[in-house]
């Protein structure tokens, strides 16, 4: 698929995410070149509070079972307010939900590929919509197997750039890309910090027109579910050169399940530039007990 589909795809969706309520089809509807859609974009949000939620329809992907996988990021149109919506009337993908999986915990702008929804392989022109309802806004984004929404999440095609492989315990087993499954499960209790250790390491390619830097590597750690609030010690532990190993601690403000997000990119950065490849996300789920 040329690169260019990939950027108009994705750019187009945050073009269209800026209405109170929005409608989107499956598929790029403009005459526009990707240059021209990215040139017009809003990429940062202009008031700090009191804005909506829109889903971000990155695109879908085919799993080596024959399924397929939705891949969904979100902007929050807040430049500060963090907001949760649990699944529910006001957080919906239906038809088969209201919850499939995506997050209730809305960090401020742009956030890519952070889920995906596993279709089957019959999907067909069939469409999931997720419908966000925050700070009296509504919007509803469809995402469905529309041919220009392709993409290549774990290896750019013109480069040959692949996402960090990311490990959550030493030797243990790699991810990459796009998060298909909760990684890891642990258990901690509201009084006592939980620590996240993880190891990344990279190709050390990157995508066109883009230069590699010393630190090729950085990573993020955030809420994606949970009744709480959840401190990090350092939500972008530094990453040792030698090794790869990040480490931050987490306290959680209540007891229950909650989902973190850890996030790895490489030097292509949040959303790899637009063209939906190199990063990795991998989702952690904790207990914690009272």
């Amino acid at each position: 698929m040329p690169r260019t589909s990939l950027t108009a795809g994705a750019a187009l969706v945050s073009l269209l995410a800026f209405g109170p309520s929005t409608e989107l089809g499956a598929g790029p509807s403009t005459g526009l070149g990707a240059s021209g859609l990215r040139a017009q974009l809003p990429l940062e949000p202009r008031q700090d509070s009191g804005q909506g939620v829109t889903a971000a329809y990155e695109g879908w992907f085919k799993n080596a079972d024959g399924s397929f996988s939705l891949l969904v990021g979100y902007f929050n149109r807040n430049q500060k307010q963090t907001l949760d919506i649990p699944a529910g009337p006001n957080n919906r993908i239906e038809p088969g939900g209201p919850d499939q999986g995506q997050p209730t915990h809305f960090m401020p702008r742009r956030q890519w590929g952070v889920f995906t929804v596993r279709v089957p392989a019959d999907f067909g022109d069939r469409k999931l919509t997720w419908t966000i309802v925050a700070n009296k806004h509504t919007t509803s984004v469809a995402m469905g197997l529309h041919p220009d929404y392709q993409v290549e999440p774990l290896r750019d095609a013109a480069e040959g750039n692949t996402p960090p492989l990311v490990r959550l315990e030493p030797g243990g087993r790699t991810f990459q890309g796009p998060p298909l499954e909760v990684a890891r499960a642990l258990t901690t209790a509201t009084a006592r910090p939980l620590t996240l250790t993880l190891w990344a390491t990279d190709d050390g390619k990157v995508n066109s027109g883009q230069r590699a830097t010393d630190s090729p590597i950085t990573v993020s750690w955030s809420k994606f579910r949970g009744p709480g609030d959840v401190s990090f010690a350092n939500p972008r532990p530094p990453v040792d050169k030698a090794d790869g190993r990040a480490e931050t601690r987490a306290t959680f403000g209540a007891a229950g399940e909650y989902i973190l997000r850890g996030q790895v990119n490489d030097v292509s950065g949040d959303g790899g530039g637009g063209f939906q490849c190199c990063w990795t996300n991998v989702h952690v789920k904790v207990t914690v007990k009272p």
